[in-house]
């Protein structure tokens, strides 16, 4: 099993994004495809998957091979999510049509012939995996996160809902190549880490498109990057493949700085020898022909490209004047909207720490930041704001209330300079000429972060308060944004489902759960094992807990729990074995409960 692209040209808009392109995936290799914004990526999938045709080259797969490739999201006007899912079935359905017919048949006259028939299609039912249908949509849906969305009409989900429902019946299809396009962009972490435990364990091949390095470190064992239209391959998963990038550019320094040095060497001596032949008397001809072939030998040399570097932000967060110790105090809040997000929860942030907010989708961690932010008063409690605290906001999509406000204009805003000041400020963030000139919305979401961290460079603050900063950003800008936090000296709280960057900046972590926060003095994956070893109590005492604290989880919760412990590589054969019967009998108690609701 393969898929291959052989001398694949492709221009889009007039601009060649591929010319003369190869690449070659084989049977269970998991690759993951980065490059910058604009490099084509997304049309790579779209062209391997057989949505799209090269404009030169071919794209050869394996006859047998079956892909499963999420690209956009079609309509099911009539259908329940769960209908969505059961799609993936369509087969299986079929043959199952045909043993209802048979056992119809049986009902009235029972031949050799039928019963022959029944049996092989039986076979076939069992091969196909038809009896165990409903146990893998239960596991896909309570990994990923969509149990409560499976009687709702596939219409009234939001468009990250669909998107994980399309997922979802893609995985449940079972193919034999995978192609994902930023397949963890509407996931919560918990749904993260299940799909990342999902491709680990996929025997196929997989081909994905993300700029999320954590998931690329879990999933990819190769790395090809786009980059000048061509395709570039590393072995090992991202940050092998941020090594060897570097040690090439060095590699490729010194052969450019070496070919330099020779060049010059060549060229002056050219100068020399052409110097002397005219002032000899007569002038030397000899002198001459020797200066016209080190000319042509010079012209043979193969000249080394100089390695591209992009220009990066070289600059620093200023800290206003620093505020008090008690930056921010959460004391006993209480809040809810539809239903109940925080109780009796408490949180305190002091100056010049990193905090990180995170807990599944709905958990409240918006909320949280909003009542710091002055814009949501708690039910109950208080949210204490220190009085020399300056907060700077940084959200994950630079709004504005006139979406056609020109970037110089909205900078100038919330920094009262010249215009020419403006332009020489602006420059420093990479926006160059009619740039600036450029409308709010018709900025990339890289470009709307560096307005606003320009913004954010000439405001007095000393509280930085972040929401899902890095959504929409390539990696290059994710880099930027890191370094530029990095420098920060004042207090900094946010939101982020992205790990990597959680991982490199902060350094306390609130978790919220069960409607409490839950503080872990320390990194984000000490705090997640932390979390998990609690977790993982035994589930005797755990259910005694509940009891204890008056809160029953519900059978989706329960699946879920288990999952997180089947996940361990340590368990042992038969704490594993008695697990998975446990899974059984709530997988069979969800199942029986969705059949009386449906």
């Amino acid at each position: 099993m393969q898929i291959k692209a052989e001398h694949i040209q492709k221009v889009m808009g007039g601009n060649v994004l591929f010319e003369g392109l190869q690449l070659e995936v084989n049977t269970g290799e998991h690759v993951a495809i980065v490059g910058v914004n604009g490099c084509g990526k997304t049309t790579l999938l779209q062209l391997l998957a057989g949505a799209d045709t090269p404009d030169a080259g071919r794209i050869i797969k394996s006859k047998d091979a079956t892909i499963g490739y999420l690209h956009q999201i079609p309509s099911y006007p009539l259908l329940t999510a769960k209908e969505v899912l059961k799609e993936a079935f369509a087969n299986i359905y079929a043959v199952k049509a045909k043993m209802t017919k048979l056992e119809l048949e049986m009902q009235t006259e029972v031949t050799d012939k039928v019963l022959q028939q029944y049996g092989h299609i039986q076979e076939l039912y069992m091969q196909q995996g038809g009896y165990e249908v409903d146990a893998q949509l239960a596991m896909i849906a309570n990994g990923l996160g969509i149990t409560a969305l499976l009687s709702q009409p596939f219409a009234n989900l939001s468009g990250g809902e669909k998107t994980k429902v399309m997922l979802g019946q893609i995985l449940l299809s079972n193919p034999s190549i995978l192609l994902l396009d930023e397949p963890t962009n509407h996931l919560d972490m918990q749904a993260i880490e299940w799909l990342e435990s999902y491709v680990q364990n996929f025997t196929g091949m997989i081909i994905a498109v993300s700029h999320d390095r954590q998931f690329m470190n879990q999933m990819a064992q190769k790395i090809i990057e786009i980059e000048d239209g061509e395709a570039f391959t590393y072995q090992g998963n991202y940050d092998a493949f941020v090594a060897q990038k570097e040690a090439k550019i060095e590699q490729q320094f010194a052969e450019f700085e070496e070919q330099q040095k020779k060049i010059k060497k060549m060229q002056e001596t050219i100068k020399r020898l052409k110097q002397w032949a005219n002032e000899a008397n007569p002038p030397n001809a000899s002198l001459h022909r020797r200066a016209k072939s080190m000319e042509k030998a010079l012209a043979r040399i193969e000249r080394v490209k100089k390695p591209m570097t992009k220009k990066k932000m070289n600059l620093a967060l200023t800290m206003a004047e620093r505020s008090g110790k008690e930056v921010v105090q959460i004391q006993d809040v209480s809040h809810a909207f539809e239903k109940p997000l925080l109780k009796d929860s408490n949180l305190s942030v002091y100056f010049g720490e990193r905090v990180a907010i995170v807990g599944d989708n709905g958990s409240g961690k918006t909320t949280l930041l909003k009542m710091i932010l002055g814009e949501i008063v708690p039910n109950k409690g208080n949210c204490k704001v220190g009085s020399s605290v300056k907060i700077g906001y940084l959200s994950q999509q630079f709004e504005h209330d006139n979406p056609a406000i020109r970037l110089i204009d909205a900078f100038r805003e919330r920094v009262s300079v010249s215009e020419a000041d403006a332009r020489h400020l602006l420059a420093q963030f990479l926006f160059y000429g009619y740039d600036v000139f450029k409308k709010v919305k018709d900025l990339s979401g890289g470009e709307k972060m560096r307005l606003r961290l320009a913004q954010l460079m000439h405001e007095d603050i000393n509280l930085l308060v972040l929401d899902e900063p890095t959504n929409h950003l390539d990696i290059e800008a994710r880099e930027v944004l890191e370094d530029t936090l990095e420098s920060f000296e004042g207090t900094i709280v946010g939101v982020s489902h992205d790990r990597y960057f959680l991982q490199k900046i902060f350094t306390k972590i609130a978790w919220i759960e069960y409607e409490h926060i839950q503080v872990y003095e320390g990194d984000y994956e000490w705090a997640r094992t932390k979390r998990l070893s609690v977790v993982n109590v035994p589930i005797n005492e755990k259910a005694q807990a509940k009891i204890h604290n008056k809160k029953e989880l519900s059978i989706e919760e329960q699946i879920e729990k288990l999952e997180l412990k089947l996940k361990e590589p340590k368990l042992a054969k038969e704490q594993r074995q008695k697990l998975e019967q446990q899974l059984e009998v709530l997988y069979d108690q969800w199942l029986e409960g969705d059949i009386e609701h449906a």
